[in-house]
């Protein structure tokens, strides 16, 4: 034995100082690898939908449902399982609502405590004592840890049982006592979150999801494209801020930015005025307008207008000192014929549709005015300054990656980057040419380098951290342009095309994507990819399944602005002790509705792969760590045998 593992060993002896506390362990070690497989969830593309994705949360993806039904189905009236469910889903308020019209609310207690705790027990089966003790709250611990292991059938127990009960309703500690085990019904549910990419943009409220996803006790996060917007613009990127302010301006979500993250935005809904005094239809908001009158509707026009021409030419910029990036096409205001009022493309004249550029010099068409430059440096202040703002990106990098490898399945948001002919393409950055998983890590080394060092506004880092949100070959956005401009100023849709990498050409084809799985070191047997980033288009017959179960697209329109494609409100995938599932959500009307009429959300869940034999902790990654922690748990029992360790 080497002189680094018998100090190891000796490390080890402090936590387990006896031959007995080695044999404890050891038992226990080995008693959770035969427990059955914890139930992870996978949810992608919540752009902001902060009520539906809650709600997906709350039904466990429709796993609580499922559960209420199979304990309670010839004890309770459908009905009465529908209260039930949003009694779990939102307790404090269906409590509040039940109060308004029930007469006997003792009673009402009695009964529904009775209820969730069966619930909450059922759930528990599944887990060791020990992790259901962690995962208890640490109010009403000690009551909980008994109601859940005493059997109230039993003689000498039903008084027991009956008097914690009433005691907790004579105390009124019941509203209190149904949100705690409503919420860690909810935690054992779902034991792991994997959100595969897009938290932000299009929906209002994505500072609430980010919110949640701090209070979620296991999680991990694979990037998506419009969370790299927000990442780059909280890493001071000038272009990032002015794209995240463009889209927030076309959902009608500024105020996202003003209330929610207390950046202030005055000075840029000032300068729009003063400089932009025609109203452009192309610039129209796409979502919130119910909420605002003309005159603020008007002026968000204007500010949607500033702003993108801002972005357009901090982009040029970019464009011009990275002439690696492949991106020349994509400068667009340098073909501008400002005169006649066209754009030069390929040979070819197309007019625009809105000639009004008070702040284009036709000579230096990338420099921004004194004016621009002054809203975005002090932008750029505010999104540095942001605390609640640095707090949410800071959790991104923590709990995030450009991709992960978990339990068989190789999780990133959009695509990896494929050459025509199916093979992995190559990619150069100045001296270093990367591909396939290596082109991923690279894109994560450099996108934390340029938030880690946050204080050069024009860093290489930044600027391939704004690649991935636009760049021809970025895993993350996944297409050889991005035809911003073009949508904005030419009626021609020739020219708003975007075509795809070739990864969606070829992600049916199982041969390809075994070759990727293996690239990733995985088993391409027995592995799967899961990804999202492109709506599954169910209503046009699209299914989510792709390559004879290969791959899993879970982006199934949680984004309202895309239900109108998709058919659906979104996908989970579920992978628990019997297999993988995949959950596709039909529209969820509201929370109001859910508190109380008990409207759920109708999920319809489908088998991808039911094995015959149960997994167990065993057959996961969390197994192969604890059967390396159990062998050294032996050698250091071994080492206390023979004395090397005392």
């Amino acid at each position: 034995m080497t002189s680094e593992r018998i100090k190891y060993l000796q490390l080890l002896s402090k936590q387990f100082p006896t031959v007995n506390s080695v044999n404890t362990e050891i038992i226990n070690l080995q008693a959770i690898l035969n427990l059955p497989k914890a139930t992870e969830h996978f949810i992608s593309d919540i752009h902001g939908e902060y009520e539906t994705f809650k709600h997906v949360l709350s039904n466990g993806s429709g796993v609580i449902r499922g559960r209420i039904d199979d304990i309670f189905a010839d004890r309770l009236e459908y009905q009465e399982r529908q209260f039930l469910a949003a009694l779990i889903y939102y307790p404090r308020e269906r409590i509040k609502y039940v109060k308004q019209y029930e007469n006997n609310i003792d009673d009402w207690y009695n009964k529904n405590l009775r209820y969730i705790i069966e619930i909450a027990r059922s759930f528990a089966a599944k887990y060791s004592r020990s992790k259901v003790r962690k995962t208890l709250p640490n109010n009403f611990r000690y009551i909980t840890d008994e109601l859940l292991n005493v059997n109230e059938n039993l003689m000498d127990k039903e008084a027991y049982f009956k008097a914690i009960i009433q005691t907790i309703i004579d105390l009124d500690s019941a509203d209190d006592f149904i949100a705690t085990i409503s919420n860690f019904i909810h935690d054992l549910a779902i034991d792991h979150l994997h959100i595969v990419g897009d938290i932000f943009d299009r929906g209002p409220s994505a500072d609430k999801v980010m919110d949640e996803l701090l209070d979620h006790k296991s999680i991990d996060i694979q990037w998506g494209n419009h969370d790299m917007v927000w990442m780059g613009a909280a890493s001071g990127s000038l272009a990032y801020i002015a794209i995240v302010l463009r889209i927030s301006a076309r959902y009608g979500n500024l105020h996202t930015i003003e209330n929610s993250y207390g950046i202030n935005l005055r000075p840029l809904s000032e300068f729009a005025s003063d400089t932009y005094s025609l109203y452009s239809k192309e610039f129209d908001i796409k979502a919130g307008k119910e909420n605002l009158n003309k005159k603020q509707i008007d002026r968000l026009n204007i500010v949607h207008k500033a702003i993108s021409i801002i972005q357009f030419k901090l982009e040029g910029q970019i464009i011009s000192r990275n002439p690696d990036f492949g991106m020349d096409d994509r400068k667009i205001l340098d073909r501008i014929d400002f005169e006649r009022g066209v754009l030069l493309q390929d040979g070819k004249e197309y007019p625009l549709n809105d000639t009004d550029f008070p702040t284009i010099d036709p000579q230096n068409p990338f420099v921004l005015t004194e004016a621009e430059e002054e809203v975005m440096n002090n932008l750029r202040k505010g999104f540095l300054k942001s605390e609640k703002l640095q707090k949410h990106i800071r959790f991104l990098f923590t709990k995030g990656s450009m991709y992960l490898k978990y339990n068989g399945l190789l999780l990133f948001h959009g695509a990896i980057p494929l050459g025509e002919d199916g093979e992995l393409k190559e990619v150069t950055f100045g001296n270093s040419t990367h591909k396939g998983m290596k082109l991923l890590d690279f894109f994560d080394n450099r996108v934390r380098s340029a938030f880690y060092g946050i204080q050069k506004t024009n860093s290489i880092d930044l600027d391939i951290m704004w690649y991935l949100w636009c760049g021809p070959d970025s895993p993350l956005f996944g297409k050889k342009k991005m035809a911003t401009f073009e949508r904005y100023f030419i009626d021609n849709k020739d020219l708003h095309k975007e075509d795809n990498n070739s990864y969606f050409d070829y992600r049916d084809s199982v041969e390809v994507t075994k070759m990727i799985l293996k690239d990733f070191d995985l088993n391409p047997e027995k592995s799967h990819i899961v990804n999202g980033h492109v709506p599954v288009k169910v209503k046009k017959g699209e299914s989510p399944i792709k390559a004879e179960g290969k791959v899993i697209v879970i982006d199934g329109g949680m984004s309202k602005a895309y239900q109108s494609v998709t058919g659906l409100a979104g996908y989970t995938l579920i992978y628990n002790s019997y297999g993988l599932v995949i959950v596709a959500h039909q529209k969820f009307r509201s929370k109001r509705m859910a508190i109380e009429e008990g409207m759920d959300m109708i999920s319809e869940a489908t088998y991808l792969e039911k094995v015959s034999t149960r997994k167990r902790v065993s057959d996961t990654d969390i197994g192969e760590t604890i059967m390396s922690e159990i062998q050294d748990l032996k050698e250091l029992r071994k080492a206390y045998n023979t004395g090397l360790v005392k």
